[in-house]
């Protein structure tokens, strides 16, 4: 008997040992990349050694169609990066969690919600990429419709647009360049379809399409300037980039909780985290994101962030209403028509 007492009690300690060993498990959706999602989660996770971080890296229109098709059962705690228009739709449907950050009025009201169910993050212009082996500043395309010329017919690479926000962002904006006018889509439609004759690939990741441009299977592709500049001078690809000359797209990227998170006190608190001043300044230097917070000191970041940007002029709300409906119909009716 004094056996068994004695295994039933090493049972129970090592059982008890075990729990306390437990982790509390912060779930992260985010479309920022391995290096400053590593980067952060490792920070964060040495200053918080009993809270376990998994982060997926995945594209931001697949985070939206994710959070959606979960939320019976919410699995994420935290969406940390997409553009607002999505977070837009996602709080039209209930998806998000109101959470007012500690620097939330240091964010223009343009670049949050009212009622706190996102805030934005960073800024992030589009820009028209090349392969710098190939083409110089001068030889690239200098504008949106230098696109469409004949000159470029193969030599175009674009990552997927229906997964992507990014690129959702640069085709929604050629759609609504003469929408407000006209009130139709048909000179938007017609634009994405000669863009599309003279694509060579709609890749299914930004990481492939990187590849297809530093092979030179590509000489050209649409996507946004932080990465450019960061695939250049931290991975050491012939990458440069042309701001279009007629103005571009200015995305505001966010952050939110999700609505039902399992662990909502864990993702405020990483989110304060990855959206602190030293955290943005840190972003700002080493993975080339403008802050959309403006209360941090200009002396604090990169001078080349001090560049004067064209923005084109946007209907966000419009954007949110019609993007799915207009990027179904380049899915169903444009793509790979050209070739």
């Amino acid at each position: 008997m004094k056996r068994i007492y004695l295994l039933i009690t090493f049972i129970i300690s090592v059982l008890f040992a075990g729990c306390g060993e437990q982790k509390e498990t912060l779930l992260i959706y985010t479309p920022h990349g391995d290096e400053m999602l590593k980067r952060f989660t490792d920070k964060f996770i040495a200053e918080n050694p009993g809270i376990d971080v998994q982060a997926f890296d995945i594209g931001s229109q697949a985070i939206y169609d994710r959070i959606r098709s979960e939320r019976s059962n919410p699995q994420a705690d935290l969406w940390w990066g997409a553009p607002a228009t999505i977070f837009m739709n996602a709080a039209k449907e209930g998806l998000l969690e109101p959470y007012k950050p500690s620097w939330a009025d240091a964010v223009s009201p343009a670049n949050r919600d009212k009622d706190d169910l996102w805030y934005g993050t960073f800024l992030t212009p589009e820009v028209i990429g090349y392969n710098s082996e190939k083409l110089t500043a001068e030889t690239a395309p200098q504008d949106w419709d230098d696109l469409l010329k004949p000159e470029w017919k193969g030599r175009i690479v674009i990552r997927n647009p229906m997964a992507s926000g990014t690129m959702r962002a640069i085709f929604i904006s050629r759609i609504l360049k003469d929408y407000g006018q006209s009130g139709n889509t048909d000179a938007g439609y017609d634009w994405l379809r000669k863009l599309d004759a003279n694509t060579r690939s709609y890749t299914a990741s930004s990481a492939l399409m990187y590849v297809a441009l530093t092979r030179s299977e590509s000489d050209v592709t649409l996507w946004n300037m932080p990465d450019m500049i960061l695939q250049k001078k931290e991975n050491n690809r012939p990458f440069d980039f042309v701001i279009p000359a007629s103005g571009t797209v200015v995305l505001t990227d966010c952050i939110a909780v999700v609505a039902g998170a399992k662990h909502p006190v864990l993702a405020r608190k990483f989110y304060e985290f990855v959206t602190s001043e030293k955290a943005l300044i840190e972003q700002a230097h080493d993975f080339y994101r403008i802050p959309a917070r403006t209360d941090i000191p200009k002396a604090k970041l990169p001078e080349w962030m001090q560049r004067d940007i064209k923005t084109m002029p946007i209907d966000w709300q419009l954007f949110a209403d019609k993007s799915a409906e207009w990027m179904k119909y380049w899915e169903d009716n444009i793509r790979d028509q050209g070739k």
